[in-house]
């Protein structure tokens, strides 16, 4: 049982996780530390408030609402998203785009019979309808790495 933990634990996704939460708890404290020092204040300055904008409350009897720091947090949370998406998530899409390699499956590939004009697959030497034999389409070939000729 305990080797399977063991296993378990040390597998490379489960590390791989453990590294990314924690780094993303490190960037989260620094995002909300300039949304904190930067963003609040301004949004309190160009609202009216004084000094940190989330500290902004209001009250309904005795019950105090600190809506300031709602807002506080969803700007934080909207400046992580943007800078995740606009550092990491898009140019790695970019980058796996470039990289990624031609998926299409030579054997899907259809062409019409010379001879009787049904649809058969581009590889094929003979027609599955009226029985002709046909060239095979060559590009066809060369993506499936065989020879031109068969």
């Amino acid at each position: 049982m305990l080797n399977g933990f063991k296993d378990f634990i040390l597998r490379g996704n489960v590390v791989s996780m453990a590294i990314g939460l924690a780094v993303g708890s490190a960037f989260t404290a620094v995002v909300t530390g300039f949304s904190k020092a930067f963003i609040t204040p301004l949004i309190g300055l160009a609202t009216g408030s004084v000094g940190d904008f989330s500290e902004a409350k209001f009250s309904v009897g005795k019950t105090i609402f600190p809506y300031g720091l709602a807002i506080s947090a969803a700007i934080a949370f909207v400046i992580t998203a943007g800078v995740l998406y606009f550092l990491i998530v898009a140019p790695m899409a970019k980058v796996q785009e470039r990289f990624a390699k031609e998926e299409a499956d030579a054997r899907s590939e259809k062409r019409d019979c010379p001879h009787c004009f049904s649809e058969i697959p581009a590889i094929a030497t003979r027609c599955a309808h009226c029985t002709s034999e046909v060239e095979p389409v060559a590009t066809t070939l060369e993506k499936m790495g065989l020879p031109a000729a068969r």
